[in-house]
């Protein structure tokens, strides 16, 4: 094993996380991640000695068996939960349209659930089960838990989004105050950090436009908050905002 130990990642099969989890290899770390798909770059990952496992972290059963295969490690230097899923609120029901108030009822909370399981269920359960691991690193140990700018401003469009980002922000807070000083528990909360291949031109503009440094910085800006955050013997307990001031620029 590395001489700075192993680093846990889920959802580490592209943009952000796999950017973070191949530079977290090149910097000397273990890395053990999860991947709800086969992509590029897990077989990039596999391929750099990375330790990569299929786990759709909304099944328990399924997130048992991504537990488990941790058993042969003694220690975790540190839990990053980027694992994620961006789902939209549905329009609201309109009368005439031919739907039960049961079902749409059903339809907003499978969003709500969905939300709620990938983003903090997931975290939470996953930090109780591997805390006797963080708890053994003989280095300290860090769980570093990705949010979401609108975590704190709300969003109008994706309410059960950000709630659930919300409440992995607030089990920050708590675990934080639950484990100091053995573990850090801080959360990353980016705003936009790049661009999809589909976004047109006015589409990029007009984002770019919300944040007073009005760039896209790519994903090196969580990674260069990790690597802060695994070098800081001091902090703990906070949301490190990356949203280029754009909390200044809301109307």
């Amino acid at each position: 094993m590395s001489s700075k130990g192993l680093i846990v990642v889920t959802g580490a099969g592209q943009r952000v996380g796999l950017h973070c989890a191949l530079a977290l290899q090149q910097h000397g770390y273990q890395l053990l991640v999860s991947y709800r798909k086969m992509t590029a770059g897990i077989s990039a990952l596999k391929q750099a000695g990375a330790h990569c496992i299929a786990a759709d972290l909304t099944q328990l059963d399924s997130m048992a068996a991504f537990i488990t295969a941790l058993e042969p490690f003694p220690a975790i230097r540190a839990v990053i939960h980027n694992a994620s899923s961006w789902q939209a609120d549905l329009p609201p029901r309109s009368a005439g349209s031919g739907q039960s108030l049961a079902a749409q009822l059903q339809r907003d909370a499978d969003i709500f659930d969905a939300m709620q399981h990938i983003h903090a269920r997931a975290p939470y359960l996953l930090n109780r089960a591997l805390l006797p691991k963080l708890l053994a690193s003989s280095e300290g140990a860090d769980i570093i838990q990705l949010t979401d700018f609108v975590a704190s401003v709300g969003s109008t469009k994706h309410q059960a989004y950000a709630a659930s980002k919300a409440a992995l922000e607030n089990l920050t807070l708590s675990l934080a105050r639950q484990l100091a000083p053995a573990v850090k528990v801080n959360a990353i909360a980016p705003a936009l950090l790049m661009f999809n291949e589909g976004d047109d031109a006015q589409y990029r503009q007009k984002a770019l436009a919300k944040s007073l440094m009005a760039v896209a910085p790519g994903p090196d800006e969580v990674l260069q908050s990790i690597l802060y955050l695994l070098n800081s013997k001091y902090v703990t307990g906070r949301v490190l905002a990356l949203d280029g001031g754009r909390h200044l620029k809301l109307p």
